[in-house]
Formats: C-alpha cells, sequence, structure tokens
C-alpha cells in the first residue's frame, strides 16, 4: 500500500517572513547561525515574533555538516528554556540540527515513560537545494559516518519561503544546493516508492530547476528566479519526503563524509554516473527507469523519440547543466587525490548500502556495482 502526506503548511513570497508576527507561542527557541545574525535575518525573525508577544532565546552555534556532539549541544541549550517553538532559520544544517534535537528529545523523554509534548516547529530555509523544510529527514554524522534519520516526527509544522533570504548567497553554494534540489527531484521520480503525486511534484521541479537555476546563479538578486529555485526545492523536497531517494544520496553521504565535501557537491560529482547505472541500457530486458529519464527530456522539449534517445539527451542537460555551474567534471577535478579515494572505495560503498536511501533505488546494487559506480565517478 502506498500513500502521500505533505505535513507543513507553507507561507511563500518574498516578505513572508513576516507570518512571524502571527505565531501563537510562549517562547521561541531559534536556531540559526552567524550568518544570518551578520546579514540581519535573524534580527528581522526576533523583531517580528517579540512583537507578537514570543520571549526568543536565540542558538547561534550551528556547525556545518552537523554531527551528533553538535546536536547534543544545541539540545543542552533547549533543555534551559524549553521553547514552546523550535525555530529552525538557515541552511540545511540549520535544519538537520533542529530536527535530530526533536528527533533525540523525544527519546530522552519516552524513555522516561512521560508523554512528549513536542514544540511547535517552523522551519525558515536560507538555501534553496535541502527542501528540508517539508521533509522528515535529517543528515547528521554520528561516530564519523553520515547517518540518515527518517522520522515523521521530525517534519515541520509550518514552513516560510521568503526568498530575500536567499538573496546573499554565494554563487558556488547556489550552484551546489541547487544541484542537491535536482537530484532529490530525479532520485524522487525513479525511485521504486514513486507515484503519480511524487511524479507530479519531480517533473514539475526539474523542469523548474533546469530552466532557472544557471539565471540565479549568475544573478542572485534576479528575483524571479530566486523564487523559482525556492519554490522548486520545496517541491522536490515534497516529492523525496514520500517517495524517498537513491544511491545517489547513499554514496554521497558515505563520500561527503569521507572527503569532507559539502553534500550538494558531492551529489554532483556522482549523480551522472548513477544514471547512467540506473538506466541499465545494456539490459533490454526491463528500460522502465530509462523510459522514466527520457520522459524528463520530454519534459524539458529535448528530443526524446525513443528511450534511448530520450535518456541520452537528459543525461547530456544534466552534464551542461553542471558545466554552466562550473561544476568539475570528475570527482578528480574535484582535488580528490586518487590513492586515497580508491583505498576508500571499500568503506564506502559498505556505507553506502547500509544507507537508508539506498532500498528505494530503482536498481538494487552489490558492493561491486557501488565501487564501480565510485571509480568510474572519479
Amino acid at each position: 500500500m502506498k500513500e502521500f502526506e505533505i505535513k507543513p503548511r507553507i507561507y511563500f513570497d518574498e516578505g513572508s517572513l513576516e507570518y512571524l508576527r502571527e505565531v501563537k507561542s510562549k517562547n521561541a527557541f531559534i536556531l540559526s547561525d552567524g550568518i544570518m545574525e551578520k546579514l540581519g535575518y535573524l534580527k528581522q525573525a526576533v523583531d517580528f515574533l517579540e512583537s507578537a508577544g514570543v520571549q526568543c532565546d536565540v542558538y547561534t552555534n550551528i556547525k556545518p555538516e552537523p554531527d551528533l556532539l553538535a546536536v547534543m549541544d544545541s539540545l543542552e541549550h533547549y533543555m534551559v528554556h524549553q521553547g514552546h517553538t523550535v525555530i529552525a532559520l538557515g541552511g540545511g544544517s540549520a535544519m538537520d540540527t533542529a530536527k535530530a534535537m526533536i528527533y533525540f528529545l523525544h527519546q530522552a523523554v519516552s524513555k522516561t515513560g512521560k508523554s512528549f509534548n513536542k514544540p511547535q516547529f517552523i522551519a525558515i530555509p536560507t538555501t534553496s537545494g535541502t527542501g528540508s523544510e517539508v521533509t522528515d529527514f535529517s543528515v547528521i554524522t554520528i561516530n564519523g559516518k553520515k547517518t540518515a534519520l527518517i522520522d515523521d516526527l521530525m517534519a515541520p509544522d509550518i514552513a516560510i519561503l521568503d526568498s530575500t533570504c536567499t538573496r546573499s548567497l554565494p554563487p558556488q553554494v547556489i550552484a551546489d544546493t541547487g544541484l542537491d534540489a535536482l537530484v532529490h527531484a530525479v532520485e524522487a521520480y525513479v525511485s521504486n516508492k514513486a507515484t503519480d503525486c511524487t511524479d507530479a511534484l519531480a517533473e514539475k521541479a526539474v523542469y523548474i530547476l533546469c530552466h532557472n537555476l544557471v539565471r540565479f546563479y549568475r544573478n542572485s538578486e534576479d528575483k524571479d528566479a530566486r523564487e523559482c529555485i525556492q519554490r522548486a526545492s520545496c517541491l522536490a523536497g515534497m516529492a523525496f519526503t514520500n517517495a524517498n531517494l537513491g544511491i545517489t544520496h547513499s554514496m554521497a553521504h558515505a563520500f561527503g563524509g569521507t572527503f569532507h565535501l559539502s553534500h550538494g557537491r558531492s551529489n554532483a560529482l556522482l549523480m551522472e554516473k548513477v544514471i547512467e547505472y540506473n538506466a541499465n541500457l545494456k539490459d533490454t530486458s526491463d528500460q522502465q527507469v530509462a523510459a522514466k529519464y527520457g520522459q524528463l527530456a520530454r519534459i524539458l522539449g529535448l528530443p526524446a523519440r525513443t528511450t534511448r534517445e530520450g535518456y541520452v539527451n537528459f543525461l547530456q542537460a544534466v552534464r551542461q547543466l553542471k558545466r554552466d555551474l562550473h561544476i568539475p567534471a570528475s570527482i578528480k577535478a574535484a582535488g580528490i587525490q586518487e590513492e586515497e579515494f580508491m583505498a576508500a572505495t571499500g568503506k564506502m560503498a559498505e556505507q553506502a548500502l547500509a544507507d537508508r536511501c539506498t532500498p528505494s533505488n530503482p536498481r538494487t546494487p552489490a558492493k561491486e556495482d557501488i565501487i564501480a559506480i565510485y571509480k568510474a565517478a572519479y
């Protein structure tokens, strides 16, 4: 039996941060970072909340690619005030930290036998890529491994998409997070858990991303492109929180954690070789996945008279998009040393196989398959 659910109420368009004036809460615990504080978005959020009579406690010690220690530190600060509302203002790291904090808080309370009163959770993304504002996923590093936590409890109650919060993003961040969103959409589309509902969201996200990401990358002041990419990221998040992801993400979790690359860049370096593996055109007995890649080519207005033509043209479109965003053409070109990388492929493959994104990949890989994809991407 398949199901489809979207939990958060979403407020969007430029200036939607002002919704915080309407929040009904005694106090709020805000997780953000120094950049948001420097840019003034944190103060703006606090001012809106305080105008609504909400007392604010602010935590700005968010770490990039958060680990368990960072989550426990945020939880320790939260326990001092125990806000009725938790607000994550920032990129994927702020979202992941807030979600994991709520997750482990629930675990701790449950062990005492008491009922857990989850705080209202508001997510305000300041990058356009993770889609975390509408998902029940959190990725944190535990014992040196990037680990995907998945629990309905972590899904935000409210998401605020204010495009002014993404106006100051550096081009490299726009490229990396935008390609992360594209991988979310593509992997949800070919997932073995995909449905008509998730397909519709994924198709729209792919179309918007491929037509607007380069514009946003070249000019973050382009309001229309900026809003398009923010909405596309959210649509991709809706798709994958219902359909899950695939081995691009599994492999990126292991690869990024090992070589300390951002999640978006890790996905970007691996996505083409995973598409080639999943399409599996050498096996003519079942080309259903290749046909779905071909359908994405049609959506982009590319020739797709046959399954092969559509698949090839979609793959070429992905490659051209990466070139336009100045993404390295290979892992080697990204500066990773060959000897060190090849020595790590076995361990990374084991981590990828154990990842919670792997079971929904349309083609079931063996360890040798994962290693081969890593080497091909190098």
